[in-house]
């Protein structure tokens, strides 16, 4: 009798363990607020600001792990809303060295962006990003 529950109970701790493992493993994309960063990015190019803003900001908190959003982001440094503009140089930032594709985008915006803030933004994450690509500046 006591082999069969030992039998059993390694057979529970098998089953759950190995679908424990099996959603941690499925799941390597980062999550904020309970959505994807896939969900976020695709929020990017929703039709209201706001939308677009927010999925910034919250791809921004992902850090370095959102480094798969970078193509994204560099699309949304054309935003027509400022408002969308500033939290995407934020988000370059966060995601820092990985994010080293926006470095040429973000240098033609702190020369061509007409808002000052934006254009500081897109400077400090140049600098947290590629320091070097500053040199002279």
């Amino acid at each position: 009798m006591s082999n069969r529950m030992l039998g059993s109970l390694a057979a529970a701790v098998l089953l759950f363990t190995s679908s424990a493992w099996a959603q941690g493993t499925a799941s390597k994309e980062p999550v904020a607020d309970g959505r994807t960063l896939s969900e976020w990015v695709a929020d990017l190019k929703a039709p209201a600001p706001q939308t677009r803003n927010a999925a910034a900001y919250e791809i921004s908190g992902m850090g370095p792990a959102a480094a798969a959003a970078v193509p994204a982001l560099i699309i949304a440094l054309d935003d027509s809303e400022a408002s969308v503009r500033f939290p995407v140089t934020v988000a370059l930032a966060e995601i820092g060295p990985a994010a080293k594709d926006a470095v040429p985008r973000l240098k033609k915006m702190m020369d061509d962006e007409i808002n000052d803030e934006i254009a500081a933004s897109a400077k400090r994450a140049v600098r947290r990003i590629q320091p070097e690509a500053l040199k002279g500046e």
